[in-house]
């Protein structure tokens, strides 16, 4: 295997269940829809993927080699996974707080 693509590998395979999630947090809820409201959901969503990106090139960095290549994957896989999903939950709170405020 290509080692670009060894080490997006993680990526590579959650990108599609990555764009359902953007889309869902995207999408809902559908008001109110005004340029603030989408410049802070862009923010939101370009942290997670940074951040999840950060997190796989750390863990490939960092996994014990002794366990055999395939832990690299398994481990990049499961904390990119949770940092994403942790900084789209933190962003869907912090966005509901604000649209209570203001509404």
């Amino acid at each position: 295997m290509s080692p670009a693509i060894e080490l997006n590998l993680a990526l590579i395979l959650f990108l599609p269940w990555f764009a359902i999630l953007g889309a869902l947090f995207w999408l809902f809820p559908r008001q109110p829809r005004n340029a603030a409201r989408k410049l802070y959901d862009t923010l939101a969503l370009l942290l997670a993927v940074t951040a999840f990106l950060l997190s796989i090139y750390w863990s490939h960095d960092h996994a014990d080699p002794a366990f055999g290549r395939m832990w690299q994957q398994i481990l990049a896989t499961a904390l990119g996974y949770g940092v994403f999903l942790a900084v789209l939950t933190v962003a869907f709170f912090v966005r509901r707080l604000w649209l209570r405020r203001r509404g």
